[in-house]
């Protein structure tokens, strides 16, 4: 079967986030005053041959583990969309 993957990458909390930051200090002076804790990380769309969703989804945070994230600095998310 084949399924869509959708990954989240975001930086851990405590990691330097530059861009994030830059658009944290920005906001307010576009009159957003409201808005805070600004992480900007990627989504990665893909799908993936498997036999399950779960065997999906294992092969997915296989790829995040060993290419898609650096697993020491970023929080990797997978959600499989089709079943």
């Amino acid at each position: 079967m084949r399924f869509e993957v959708k990954i989240e990458v975001l930086p851990r909390e405590g990691i330097a986030n530059p861009e994030g930051s830059t658009i944290e200090r920005t906001l307010p002076a576009l009159g957003f005053e409201t808005a805070g804790d600004v992480r900007v990380g990627k989504i990665i769309r893909l799908q993936v041959e498997a036999d399950s969703a779960d065997a999906a989804r294992a092969i997915v945070e296989d790829m995040c583990d060993r290419f898609l994230s650096n697993p020491v600095i970023e929080d990797a998310i997978v959600e499989v969309l089709t079943t």
